[in-house]
């Protein structure tokens, strides 16, 4: 048999293939159980698998941990890497605290970037809701495990009542930064 007459047979039988493939009952295109105008959100993540992330929360994501403190202190870690760790944790302050310190563990990290917070009044009364009453940020460097916020008392002092502090990662702040919110109160005299 010549190569030609070989070619001619495989074309032979590969028509003979589709043309079953075409008349079977399974190989009609109009048969197929294809869905149609289903929204991308429905057919890539499923509601099943996507639990809803809260902003309003204490950060995740990159976070390890992260907490309110009276102070912080810097250790030498096991990689010999400065850690800074929180002193005293707690949520509740006086009014007389110098500063309130947001420390925090970070997992890896392959960029630089900064943290930023931003103190707001939750429940205070005399003060409006909106206005930032401290502020602060640092700069993670590719080495950092870890690092702190420091909140310095206002000009005004602190005043009694629930505050928030909205923490943002990355090089600005803005809606697409915004990683959670920790939440601390300052306590009057009496409590």
């Amino acid at each position: 048999m010549t190569k030609r007459g070989t070619c001619g047979g495989i074309r032979t039988a590969a028509a003979a293939v589709i043309a079953i493939l075409l008349t079977s009952e399974g190989g009609r295109a109009d048969e197929l159980p294809l869905t149609r105008d289903l929204p991308i959100s429905e057919f890539q993540n499923p509601s099943l698998d996507v639990t809803a992330y809260d902003f309003d929360a204490p950060p995740k994501g990159i976070f390890r941990s992260i907490t309110t403190a009276e102070d912080f202190e810097e250790e030498l870690g096991f990689r010999k890497t400065h850690e800074i760790v929180p002193v005293t944790p707690t949520d509740q302050f006086g009014t007389d605290t110098p500063a309130i310190f947001i420390v925090f563990s970070l997992h890896q990290h392959y960029q630089a970037f900064k943290i930023f917070g931003r103190c707001l009044p939750e429940e205070v009364s005399g003060v409006s809701p909106g206005v930032i009453v401290s502020k602060d940020a640092m700069h993670i460097a590719l080495e950092d495990e870890s690092g702190y916020l420091k909140l310095v008392r206002p000009p005004e002092g602190w005043r009694p009542g629930r505050y928030k502090v909205k923490i943002y990662a990355g090089e600005q702040v803005n809606e697409m930064s915004l990683m959670g919110t920790m939440r601390f109160t300052i306590l009057t005299e009496t409590q």
